[in-house]
C-alpha cells in the first residue's frame, strides 16, 4: 500500500465496512477510485458495459460487478441495488462514468449528441434517484448516504471540439445543486470540476509525451492531475469530515487554466 493511502480504524477517513459504488470502474480513472477504497476497507461495487478481463483488487479483496449501460434507468438501479443485495448496505456514490470523444458540434448526428448527453447527464442522475431511495431505507438524517457526481472544466468554460460534453457537465453540476436541496437531509449531493487528469489514454487527448509535458506547463500546479487526486478527493467528500458540504462542487484542476491574454500581452 503507498504511503499515505492508510487510515486509523475507526476515524472519519477509515471506509472499512462501508460500501462505495464507483460507475465506470473498471478502467481509467475510476478503477483507481475503485481500487483505492478497496485499499481504505471499503466494500466496492462497480459497472461497465460488458465485463473486463480484470476487475479492481486491492489487499486481496476484488470489487463486485454488474454490466449495464447506465443510459437505461433500469440497468442504472440494477447497479445500486446489487450493491445493497451483496453488502447489505449503501453509503457512497461516485457518478464516475462518462466522457466523449472529439466531435465538430456542425456535423454531429443527433443520435451522437443525445448519446453524450444520456450519458453524462441522465445516467448520473438515474443511478442518483435510486441510491436516494435506498438511503432512505438504510440511512439516517444523522448518518446521510453521499452522491458525488465528478464533473469536468468542460462545464464552465469553452468545450470546443466536445460542446455536448461540455452542456452536458453543466447540467450536471446544476443537478447537484438542485438534488442537494430536494432531497437533504438524507442525501449528500456534491460535485468535482475535474481538470485535467492524467491517464493511461492521455496520449490520446494531448499526444506524445513531450505533448503531454507542454500542457502540463500550462497548469499552475505544474503537473497534470492524477487518478489519486481524484480519488482522494471522493475519499473526503463522502466522510464526516464534509458532513456540511453538500450543493456544491470541489475544484480539482491545479489551479486552473492560465488566461490566454497573459501570453499574448506584450
Amino acid at each position: 500500500m503507498t504511503e499515505g493511502r492508510t487510515s486509523t480504524p475507526g476515524d472519519g477517513m477509515d471506509y472499512t465496512g462501508k460500501v462505495v459504488v464507483v460507475t465506470g470502474g473498471t478502467k481509467g480513472i475510476g478503477r483507481v477510485v475503485s481500487e483505492r477504497f478497496l485499499e481504505w476497507g471499503a466494500h466496492v461495487m462497480t459497472c461497465g458495459r460488458s465485463e473486463p478481463e480484470s476487475l479492481p483488487a486491492a489487499d486481496g479483496r476484488t470489487a463486485g460487478f454488474l454490466a449495464a449501460d447506465l443510459r437505461d434507468a433500469d440497468q442504472a438501479a440494477a447497479v445500486v441495488d446489487a450493491a445493497v443485495e451483496r453488502y447489505g448496505d449503501l453509503h457512497l456514490v461516485v457518478n464516475n462514468a462518462g466522457g466523449a470523444p472529439p466531435a465538430d458540434a456542425a456535423t454531429a448526428s443527433p443520435r451522437f449528441s443525445e448519446s453524450i448527453v444520456r450519458l453524462n447527464l441522465l445516467a448520473p442522475l438515474h443511478v442518483a434517484q435510486r441510491a436516494h431511495q435506498r438511503f432512505l431505507e438504510l440511512r439516517s438524517d444523522e448518518d446521510p448516504g453521499v452522491v458525488v457526481n465528478i464533473a469536468s472544466v468542460s462545464a464552465t468554460r469553452p468545450s470546443p471540439g466536445t460542446a455536448a460534453y461540455g452542456a452536458a457537465k453543466a447540467g450536471l453540476l446544476s443537478l447537484t445543486q438542485s438534488l442537494a436541496v430536494e432531497w437533504a437531509p438524507r442525501t449528500r449531493v456534491v460535485g468535482i470540476v475535474a481538470g485535467l487528469i492524467l491517464t493511461e489514454q492521455a496520449h490520446l487527448h494531448y499526444g506524445d509525451d513531450a505533448a503531454v509535458a507542454r500542457v502540463a506547463g500550462t497548469v499552475p500546479a505544474g503537473r497534470l492531475g492524477t487518478p489519486d487526486d481524484l480519488a482522494q478527493a471522493c475519499r473526503w467528500l463522502g466522510s464526516p469530515y464534509a458532513s456540511y458540504v453538500s450543493g456544491s462542487a470541489v475544484w480539482l484542476h491545479g489551479g486552473g487554466e492560465r488566461p490566454a491574454f497573459l501570453d499574448a500581452a506584450d
